[in-house]
């Protein structure tokens, strides 16, 4: 759904209410938290869309992995989950179906969370993803606006896959370029999560549809802060600025600039192509961290050390311009 479009719709309804809920739909939050008792708080998310690489297999392990990615973000552990299945029976063999939820299920394995369910509905379009639910302690979730001044950004992931997934769609990506994206969204930002561990993290999300930006924006609104990304400094699929030129940039790229470009301040020396990819709605993302600064070097080594290779501080939190995005 695009930005924007579910607030209005849920505009003026009248929620329930429970004083054990701790984010709910009052905020922006990558996933909902409800508190069990004093020490067990359950994240609760759910995520699913339309296949996004002609292997079913892969499509079942990168929307597994995409719909886990918020209990991450929040920094819990993702437990259990449910299959959520659209399937077109009569125009596609089952066969189709079983291996998408095949890659689903080696995800879920991989994480260490048990499918207990999930519905399924003939549809003419297939769809697929998970509900998920993970444990957390109330006091250590991670939200989005708890940003501090001199604070550090990290990504631990490259930006561009909407880019490479229309070009894949258009048929002009290359097989390297396939290769890539499609084990980059299946990779699981449980080890990021991981290691965030330890560190004095104040904020964290993951980078999905609304792309970086996007997601920023969501940060910075009524944090009172506002945020500095160094554009040189943001990791970026190499293939991506090549499918950029050529105008292989997603619809969603472009509803995600009118969104909130308005809230956007962009440095004449930044590239148009980097912008572009900025905005470029992403699958089964990274997450961002915002941690003090003087830990930040020290958390991407940590993260590396975990494989991530291309974790980098990509920008830091600011005092003023309070709600602002700089791009320099």
């Amino acid at each position: 759904m695009p930005p924007g479009d579910l607030d209005r719709a849920l505009c003026g309804l009248e929620f329930p209410t429970d004083p054990n809920l701790i984010v709910g739909l009052d905020s922006a939050d990558d996933a909902g938290v409800y508190k069990i008792t004093e020490d067990i708080a359950i994240i609760q998310t759910v995520d699913f869309f339309t296949p996004i690489v002609d292997d079913p297999y892969w499509f079942g392990q990168i929307a597994a992995a995409n719909a886990l990615s918020d209990v991450y973000a929040m920094g819990g552990i993702p437990k259990t989950a449910m299959n959520l299945v659209a399937f077109p029976i009569k125009d596609m063999d089952i066969s189709v179906l079983r291996q998408i939820l095949q890659g689903g299920l080696d995800k879920m394995k991989e994480a260490g969370v048990v499918l207990v369910g999930g519905h399924s509905v003939e549809d003419k379009e297939l769809k697929y993803g998970l509900s998920v639910t993970g444990l957390i302690h109330p006091d250590q979730i991670l939200r989005k606006k708890n940003l501090k001044a001199g604070d550090s950004l990290i990504l631990t992931k490259p930006l561009g896959t909407g880019i490479i997934n229309t070009a894949i769609k258009g048929g002009l990506a290359s097989d390297e370029a396939i290769e890539f994206v499609t084990h980059l969204m299946a990779e699981l930002n449980r080890d990021a999560a991981q290691a965030m561990e330890g560190f004095p993290v104040h904020a964290c999300t993951d980078i999905t549809g609304f792309g970086l930006i996007g997601h920023v924006a969501e940060m910075v609104i009524d944090s009172g802060s506002g945020i500095n990304l160094w554009s040189e400094m943001i990791p970026i699929i190499p293939q991506a600025f090549d499918y950029a030129a050529m105008g292989l940039v997603p619809a969603g790229a472009y509803k995600n600039r009118e969104f909130r470009e308005a809230m956007v301040e962009v440095y004449p020396s930044v590239k148009q192509a980097v912008v572009d990819i900025m905005y470029d709605p992403q699958t089964s993302g990274g997450l961002l961290i915002c941690v003090e600064s003087e830990s930040a070097g020290d958390l991407v080594n940590e993260l590396k050390k975990k494989g991530i290779d291309c974790a980098a501080v990509i920008g830091e939190v600011l005092a003023e311009p309070k709600e602002r995005i700089i791009v320099s």
